[in-house]
């Protein structure tokens, strides 16, 4: 029988703080591999304020309980912007504004700043689709104008007539049982095998030492580089950093056993790194930052390392963050993300379910074209 999460027992409500659930029960009802859907990661996120009311992350956390036991948790945030989600709904809030419509606040379920799939409703019981309508009551009654679920499993079932999904493609790497990292490059066509070669041969030839850093054996030291490191990547754009150095100090120390830094250095002098988390399947590259440029570099620390680094543990993919077409030419595979979205003003939502449409029919036409340039060996 089909579990479902709503009953008459069933209350919903929403906190405004993580310290207003346990760990406990965050964790029990948490059935994910993924270390972002860790209490320790949100708690981490909040008490470092990286995702606070002040940096436009207000906590609005869905919290279902019967009879005071804790049943669901979905955790979601007040926006008063569109940063740090990776589903971009500019253009939507660019035309409220035009037409001097409130676009924000919106009510975004997402892992704040980290684009990755996973369901984001921890249960044991029921699907997230039976939230769409007690989030689009809550969002009617508390002056919210739309809500979003980003970065989360497809929802094989009709959605409601106001529920629009999205898409985009990232590029994730497959491990097909390769013993060595030559078994994955022997499934490239010739020209391109060469050229990868020739990318992490120009390692070699620049002198560059690599080491690889995880669990206990990241330093202070390693730590402080790294996020001058992850500092720089952002400036160099003219932003500010999302995340604060007490984030990462607080989930080096809570996580460690999901987190492998990668550290090169060039006369023994530290000059570009990347973090990298880890569950039993998969490996996810978040974060890179140089001080130094060199050739390829980019590719060997944040690719090359972390397929060989999958292969030796066993894990079956690898998740090196959003877009990146240069990706697809070393081996990294074009997947669909799932979104769905909901929003309170009625005469813009024709609109916006033909704009999620036509991309959406544009996002299956880009997979394929994506697939049609893999480095692969025709078999």
């Amino acid at each position: 029988m089909r579990k479902t999460l709503l009953n008459a027992d069933i209350k919903i409500s929403f906190i405004d703080n993580i310290d207003k659930i346990s760990a406990s029960d965050w964790q029990n009802l948490n059935n994910s591999p993924c270390p972002f859907l860790r209490y320790n990661f949100f708690n981490a996120l909040e008490k470092s304020e990286s995702a606070s009311a002040k940096q436009g992350w207000q906590a609005h956390h869905l919290v279902a309980t019967n009879n005071n036991d804790v049943t669901a948790v979905m955790p979601m945030y007040l926006k008063s912007h569109s940063w740090g989600e990776y589903v971009f709904d500019w253009d939507w809030a660019d035309a409220f504004k035009r037409n001097d419509i409130d676009y924000y606040p919106k009510l975004v379920a997402t892992i704040p700043f980290t684009p990755v799939s996973s369901d984001k409703l921890l249960t044991s019981q029921g699907h997230v689709n039976e939230l769409f309508e007690p989030l689009i009551e809550h969002c009617q009654q508390e002056n919210i104008n739309s809500w979003h679920i980003l970065y989360c499993n497809e929802i094989r079932t009709a959605l409601p007539e106001d529920v629009y999904q999205r898409n985009t493609v990232q590029f994730h790497w497959f491990n097909r049982d390769y013993e060595t990292f030559d078994d994955f490059l022997n499934t490239f066509t010739s020209r391109k095998r060469k050229n990868t070669r020739k990318e992490r041969l120009s390692i070699i030839e620049q002198e560059i030492d690599i080491r690889q850093l995880k669990n206990n054996e990241i330093s202070q030291q390693d730590l402080e580089f790294f996020y001058l490191t992850y500092q720089l990547t952002y400036l160099k754009r003219g932003h500010q950093p999302h995340l604060s150095y007490e984030f990462f100090k607080q989930i080096v120390a809570d996580m460690a056993d999901n987190i492998l830094l990668i550290i090169a250095s060039h006369e023994q002098e530290d000059i570009a790194c990347a973090l990298f988390f880890y569950d039993d399947s998969q490996l996810y590259g978040r974060y890179w930052g140089c001080t130094k440029h060199y050739n390829n570099l980019h590719f060997e620390l944040c690719y090359y390392r972390g397929i060989e680094f999958c292969i030796q543990n066993k894990l079956q993919s690898f998740n090196p963050g959003t877009q990146g077409e240069h990706k697809i030419q070393r081996g990294f595979e074009p997947v669909l993300t799932y979104s769905y979205h909901w929003v309170k003003h009625v005469p813009f939502r024709m609109a916006i379910k033909n704009f999620c449409q036509q991309e959406q029919q544009h996002m299956l036409t880009y997979q394929e074209q994506c697939q049609q340039v893999l480095p692969f060996r025709k078999i």
